[in-house]
C-alpha cells in the first residue's frame, strides 16, 4: 500500500480498477485547512490523463509493472506476433496496444513491453532505430540553403520529415520518442 502522500513522479498505483501513473505532483498546505496533493496522473491502460486531489493519507495498491524485451515476428491483420526469446514462447498482442510504436518496428525486431498482471498494455520501439527509404521526392538543386525538410516513407510505413539530400534507398537513423530524422547511416 502507498499513502498519497508519499507518490512521487513515475509511481504506478491502483484506483477504481486501472493502473493509473503519476506525471507531476504537488503537495499543498494551506494555511487554513488540511493538507491535500494535488496530482495529474495518466491511466498505463488507455493513456487517458486526468487532475485528481488527493487526501495525503489515503491508501492505494502499488501496481507492480514488469517490462519484457520481446522479438515482433509478424501479423496477421488483427494482432501482432512477439516472441519471447529466452523461452520462445508467442505471445498475441492486439492493435491497440502496439499503436504508434509498429510505425518503428521491423520484423525481427526487438521491442520493449509492459505488462500488467499477465496482460501486455504497451509497446515501445527501441528509441533510435535505422531504417531504409523507401519513397521520397527528389531534391530540388540550389533549394538547400534554407534546411528544408520534405516528407521521406520508410520500410514500415512511417513518414518522417528529412533534409533534401536525402535520397530513395538511403538508411536513415530514427528517434522513436519524437518521430524526427536524426542522421543518414
Amino acid at each position: 500500500m502507498i499513502q498519497a502522500g508519499d507518490f512521487r513522479k513515475g509511481t504506478t498505483f491502483e484506483m477504481d480498477g486501472d493502473v493509473w501513473q503519476i506525471i507531476d505532483f504537488q503537495h499543498v498546505k494551506p494555511g487554513k485547512g488540511a493538507a491535500f496533493v494535488r496530482t495529474k496522473i495518466r491511466s498505463v491502460m488507455t493513456g487517458s490523463n486526468r487532475d485528481m486531489t488527493f487526501n495525503p493519507n489515503e491508501k492505494y495498491e502499488e501496481a507492480r509493472i514488469e517490462t519484457r524485451e520481446m522479438q515482433y515476428l509478424y501479423n496477421d491483420g488483427t494482432l501482432y506476433y512477439f516472441m519471447d526469446p529466452d523461452s520462445y514462447e508467442q505471445l498475441p498482442i492486439d492493435k491497440a496496444s502496439v499503436e504508434e510504436a509498429i510505425l518503428y518496428i521491423k520484423e525481427n525486431d526487438m521491442a520493449t513491453i509492459k505488462f500488467f498482471k499477465g496482460k501486455a498494455f504497451q509497446v515501445s520501439p527501441p528509441n533510435f532505430v535505422e531504417l531504409e527509404i523507401t519513397q521520397t521526392e527528389p531534391g530540388i538543386k540550389g533549394n538547400t540553403a534554407t534546411g528544408a525538410t520534405k516528407p521521406a516513407t520508410v520500410e514500415t510505413g512511417a513518414t518522417v520529415n528529412v533534409p533534401l539530400f536525402v535520397n530513395e534507398g538511403d538508411k536513415i537513423k530514427i528517434d522513436t520518442r519524437t518521430g524526427e530524422y536524426l542522421s543518414r547511416v
